[in-house]
């Protein structure tokens, strides 16, 4: 039974607006949906434990852990809110020590005894960040410094935080604010020289930026089970037109009166500019 943990960054940096009008934390959630909806078809992801972990101090950062049900996780996932420090090495040491939290007990981590291949607990750690400075309550830092000293019990008979059968991948969002003209490159994702990297090359993992990779994972997706999926700019649309329909419930959001109709009744107010570098979340109007 795999276990797959989304550490999702929710530095106040994430805010930052794409050229498609969607911040970062937008793209993450939707990332983590698409993901979960192309994994769900595959028969062998009926025992999949997913798990939610964000930059928040403990225990406020674990959203969703082994109790937590997928309704609680989806739940959690869409009230992600963007703001505070970019604490990457806590929040993974905070993901690792969810994982290891029932090894011990279980015995996987039978301890004087050897490796047992057959008997282990998959886990895949899938990190979404901005790739942007690293910072604390102590200032800036240049490097990950993932802490070395936790509560959990047995921890001071492993020398590394994680495990032999655990993996760190990483996806950093490099998405300019402005439509690029560049044709798309060809390959694989390119890979990225963020903090989180030697930690993922540690683990056996790696890290890849986003220039157009996710639109890259869709493609694939659809060559392999031959049906179309929607592109990056519908599951954008969607999601705007949900944040559309919150403002129109609630009076008192101060974007309420660009969504109420022009004096003609048939035209809303529709926000223009020279440059597509300051579009909003908020559609054109009609």
């Amino acid at each position: 039974m795999p276990v797959l943990l989304f550490l999702i960054d929710t530095s106040a940096s994430m805010n930052q607006r794409t050229h498609l009008g969607t911040t970062f934390l937008d793209i993450a959630k939707g990332a983590v949906e698409t993901f979960m909806k192309l994994r769900g078809r595959d028969p062998a992801s009926r025992g999949d434990r997913y798990m939610l972990v964000n930059f928040e101090d403990v225990p406020f950062g674990i959203k969703a852990g082994w109790k937590e049900s997928h309704a609680t996780f989806m739940t959690e996932l869409r009230n992600l809110q963007a703001a505070g420090l970019t604490a990457i090495g806590q929040s993974l040491r905070t993901a690792f020590d969810l994982l290891n939290l029932n090894r011990l007990v279980t015995g996987i981590d039978n301890y004087g005894q050897g490796r047992n291949p057959f008997f282990l607990e998959p886990a895949i750690i899938i990190a979404i960040t901005d790739g942007n400075k690293l910072t604390s309550g102590g200032g800036v830092q240049d490097e990950l410094h993932l802490p070395l000293t936790t509560p959990l019990p047995g921890s001071e008979l492993t020398k590394e935080p994680f495990r032999w059968d655990q993996r760190l991948f990483a996806l950093v969002l490099r998405i300019p604010g402005h439509a690029s003209v560049e044709p798309e490159p060809q390959g694989g994702v390119p890979p990225d020289d963020s903090p989180i990297t030697p930690m993922c090359e540690v683990t056996g993992g790696c890290s890849a930026a986003y220039r157009k990779a996710l639109q890259r994972v869709i493609n694939t997706a659809q060559r392999i089970i031959g049906c179309p999926l929607p592109s990056l700019e519908d599951i954008t649309s969607s999601r705007c037109l949900r944040r559309t329909s919150s403002i129109l419930k609630d009076s008192s959001r101060p974007a309420r009166h660009l969504f109420d109709l022009l004096p003609s009744g048939r035209r809303y107010r529709s926000l223009k500019a020279r440059t597509s570098r300051f579009t909003s979340f908020l559609p054109m109007g009609h």
